[in-house]
């Protein structure tokens, strides 16, 4: 049952499509909680896309449904790919969207990391 006011999980979604290996992915990680790949259309040097192996739409989806295995391990790799990538020293951002005001274009939770230049500020100031 979808979390109140979120979609039903779409298995034909593209991320769920990647964790089925019917669309490649450049990886940078990948254990039994999650994936990490690059971002098709990268924003920033860095852009890496962590996503978890469970069907969930966003992060409300995942905060209620998840197991606290699926929640610690999403997390650990999530930290595991920022260190991999060497972003610790200089600094990076973890941006999640949910929904379409906030600009969610897959629905499958995801966590964008974004490194390797000075991001400026989280929102356009004005």
């Amino acid at each position: 049952m979808p979390v109140s006011g979120l979609p039903p999980y779409d298995d034909g979604n593209i991320f769920a499509r990647i964790l089925r290996g019917e669309i490649p992915s450049r990886k940078v990680h990948e254990d039994e909680h999650a994936l990490a790949f690059h971002d098709i259309a990268p924003q920033a040097p860095v852009h890496v896309l962590v996503i978890p192996k469970g069907s969930y739409v966003s992060v409300a989806d995942f905060s209620a449904k998840a197991s606290p295995e699926e929640v610690a391990g999403f997390w650990r790799a999530v930290g595991l790919v920022a260190r991999q990538l060497g972003l610790e020293d200089q600094g990076f951002r973890v941006l999640t969207n949910m929904g379409s005001d906030a600009g969610q274009e897959v629905p499958h939770f995801h966590v964008h990391i974004f490194g390797g230049k000075p991001l400026g500020p989280m929102l356009a100031r004005g």
